[in-house]
């Protein structure tokens, strides 16, 4: 399997796209578009994975995706056991041309551009501040002309000034653009999200991109800024994060779930990564919360 490029349906009558999606579950193939999306979960839950970061997502949460950042909300194995399976989301697409070329250079709107620059990192609202994005995402459905314009801004607006947003990464998430080296990424990404439960080898994944080992090394690090261990790693600390905090395990068994050959490579990986010793880390945030 790939990350596959989505193609967001566009309309003549209107300058972005707004989409329900009500379904018995969401889509879950690792997928990347050229828009930015904001999405308000309506119903259902599970783990949204966001280039190397990951994040739960419950009714209510809203989150703003940065273009061509490939991402992935999968709905939770206790989802599927449920009789009544019901997942429902409103979101909208939208670029920095949507509203006119320069639009978003105004003066007046410098704050919102730095908005859709942060939004690389993948932005999260939590469920609990979302009643004023919820109304607007309801709201926009039915709307039209400038009305709709205005909901678009005031949705933007409303995150601006949210100070309690979570950045779902430290730094600007890999992203993948149209082009000859498109499928090669896309093809690694995926192989990332398929086998990271394992020790994955240099020479299997560059195999995937059709590369020698040197070459895949170059091509990695050029292309996403990172060498393939530092992203790999960063990935596995991600999901290592959620199973800590979540999950009835020890730091062991979450340190070979992640896929570490050893306990003491995970301790160190985990706190050049989080700045955290693992068991430093469980008390940390379990004390804030």
């Amino acid at each position: 399997m790939r990350v596959l490029p989505f193609k967001i349906p566009e309309s003549v009558a209107h300058s972005f796209r707004v989409q329900v999606d009500e379904l018995e579950h969401f889509y879950d193939r690792f997928h990347h578009h050229p828009e930015l999306q904001i999405t308000f979960i309506e119903k259902s839950h599970g783990t949204l994975l966001l280039g190397n970061a990951i994040s739960n997502f419950v009714e209510g949460d809203a989150f703003l995706i940065g273009a061509n950042v490939p991402h992935s909300f999968r709905n939770h194995s206790s989802f599927y056991q449920n009789e009544k399976k019901e997942a429902k989301a409103i979101s909208i697409f939208f670029n920095e041309k949507s509203l006119g070329p320069g639009f978003f250079d105004l003066p007046e709107l410098k704050k919102v551009r730095g908005l859709l620059k942060a939004a690389d990192r993948g932005i999260k609202i939590n469920a609990s501040l979302n009643a004023a994005i919820a109304q607007k995402m309801q709201a926009i459905i039915l709307s039209e002309g400038i009305q709709r314009v205005l909901f678009l801004l005031e949705i933007l607006e409303h995150i601006i000034h949210c100070d309690q947003i979570e950045y779902l990464s430290n730094f600007s998430l890999p992203t993948i653009t149209e082009g000859k080296d498109s499928k090669k990424l896309e093809a690694i990404f995926q192989y990332i999200l398929d086998h990271y439960e394992r020790p994955v080898k240099l020479e299997e994944v560059a195999a995937v991109a059709n590369l020698s080992v040197s070459a895949f090394c170059r091509f990695f690090k050029t292309r996403t800024r990172k060498t393939f261990s530092r992203y790999i790693n960063e990935f596995r600390i991600s999901v290592a994060c959620k199973k800590l905090l979540q999950e009835d395990c020890t730091i062991s068994e979450v340190c070979y779930q992640v896929g570490f050959s050893n306990l003491s490579n995970f301790n160190r990986q985990f706190k050049l990564i989080t700045g955290y010793a693992p068991s430093v880390y469980i008390k940390t945030i379990t004390t804030k919360a």
